[in-house]
């Protein structure tokens, strides 16, 4: 019920039409509005003429009519006035006349065409008087399809009567109900007509615009794809020339996706061969002390106390190389990343920063404040802050520090890497802040750490933030909801 109430609600709202009818729908209604204003304009002008034209009949008809009945007014000759009432009745086909009454000049009737209906010395209805002002001689009843009109009698500038008449003009309203009905008809049909031509006029236009939305659609759910040149149109319109550019993009850009595709392994190679050079010779100290440890015990393995400081010395050596395989492996053992978090994960990354940090002669700080297992992935947190401890340690001078710092806040898991380095650049920092992977800020001294460091973070719906940055240092932050075991589940 809802999606139907949704899609009701998205028809009705005119923004969310397609161009194709957008368009036409303009046209509609720029026809309605100027068909509307032409047919109130041809109406008003028809109706001014037919007014003007019944104005001119019925003066006429006054005209000869008093010019006849002022003498028999004069006289009060009543038989007169009604036989001349009588044979002007038929001189004027133009005009419909219902009746027509003359009175004198006290408002009394002395004759009408219709003498059982206005008897002759009775009073004009006030009806009749009533409807006119001074000055008008004509007024219109549409309502009624009637017309009444009056003329005053003068004698040598005396009044001395008046005349009242009542014309039906069905006829005339009749023509302007067909004028309306035939300008009403006219511009539906241009209107519709004109609807038609510009949806499919539009719809021919817009059918490139919909396949490039369609391809860039398409290119958000996977790899871009270009558009076919049989559906590229001519390459001299300038559609076909959009087209073309859009296809030249795509091939840039999936060309870009696999350089930084190889260049990202090239990086995690190349930060293992680091990690793998720090181990060796994390490794060949101890390696070191034990076989001195050895040499020792051949030499003097009859001493007791010799003996157990040499075997104290051989399993210490022991222990850290195990501790240090160890930590290796869970970084990098894809089974590592379907179980949770623990502080122990966090911790073992010290083992693989040292080296770095000894080789720069860097403090490293530690500060792990997880009592139990988060419901996050092991590999990708791990993978991510590795990448960033190694910037931290390249970003330090000598004698630096490097402090990282884990916790919970509510459901979320947040790590603190702070350098004393001189700060991040400027395209760095709008990198890191940017809520896009995008294109990795690569110059001569950077490598795609960062852009591991992003595209891991996205994988697990995650966020990097920079905190502070200036010349005393830098730190960011990485947080990560547990909603993230999703991605650990589909791992």
């Amino acid at each position: 019920m809802s999606t139907l109430c949704d899609r009701l609600v998205q028809v009705l709202r005119p923004r969310s039409w397609p161009f194709a009818v957008q368009v036409p729908a303009v046209v509609v209604l720029l026809m309605l509005t100027v068909s509307g204003v032409l047919t109130e304009a041809v109406l008003n002008r028809l109706s001014q003429t037919q007014e003007r034209h019944l104005e001119q009949l019925t003066g006429a008809y006054l005209d000869g009519l008093s010019n006849s009945v002022v003498p028999h007014v004069l006289r009060q000759d009543v038989w007169e006035i009604f036989d001349t009432l009588d044979r002007s009745s038929g001189l004027y086909k133009g005009l419909d006349i219902d009746w027509t009454v003359v009175s004198n000049d006290n408002g009394l009737i002395l004759a009408s065409n219709q003498p059982n209906t206005f008897a002759s010395l009775s009073p004009v209805p006030s009806s009749i008087v009533a409807r006119f002002s001074p000055g008008h001689e004509l007024v219109l009843d549409p309502a009624a399809s009637l017309a009444y009109v009056q003329r005053t009698l003068l004698d040598q500038g005396q009044r001395i009567g008046a005349i009242h008449a009542q014309i039906r003009i069905a006829a005339l309203l009749s023509e302007r109900a067909d004028v309306l009905a035939a300008l009403l008809a006219t511009n539906a049909i241009l209107t519709l007509l004109l609807a038609t031509l510009g949806y499919v006029a539009v719809r021919r236009m817009v059918r490139p615009v919909r396949l490039l939305s369609r391809h860039l659609q398409e290119s958000a759910r996977g790899k871009v794809q270009p558009i076919p040149e049989n559906e590229a149109g001519r390459a001299d319109t300038e559609i076909g020339r959009l087209l073309r550019r859009y296809n030249a993009l795509t091939l840039a850009v999936n060309e870009r996706e696999v350089l930084a595709s190889k260049l990202a392994e090239e990086e995690r190679l190349a930060s293992l061969g680091r990690l793998a050079s720090g181990m060796a010779h994390e490794i060949n100290n101890p390696l070191g002390g034990m076989l001195n440890a050895l040499d020792t015990l051949k030499r003097h393995g009859m001493n007791e106390q010799v003996r157990a400081t040499s075997l104290r010395l051989i399993e210490q050596g022991l222990t850290g190389i195990r501790e240090l395989v160890r930590s290796t492996l869970v970084t990098y053992r894809a089974d590592q990343a379907l179980r949770d978090l623990t502080a122990t994960d966090l911790d073992d990354l010290r083992l693989l920063v040292y080296p770095e940090a000894k080789r720069r002669s860097l403090g490293l700080n530690w500060n792990i404040e997880i009592s139990a297992p988060v419901p996050v992935p092991v590999l990708p947190v791990r993978d991510a802050a590795l990448n960033l401890l190694l910037n931290a340690c390249h970003a330090c001078p000598e004698h630096g520090q490097v402090t990282f710092k884990a916790g919970l806040a509510g459901d979320i898991l947040v790590l603190d890497f702070t350098d004393t380095g001189p700060g991040l650049p400027s395209h760095i920092r709008e990198y890191i802040e940017r809520p896009d992977v995008g294109s990795a800020p690569l110059d001569r001294t950077s490598g795609l750490g960062l852009w591991i460091v992003k595209r891991l973070c996205e994988e697990m719906h995650g966020r990097l933030r920079v905190l502070s940055s200036s010349e005393l240092g830098t730190t960011i932050r990485l947080t990560v909801p547990w909603t993230a075991r999703e991605f650990r589940d589909a791992a």
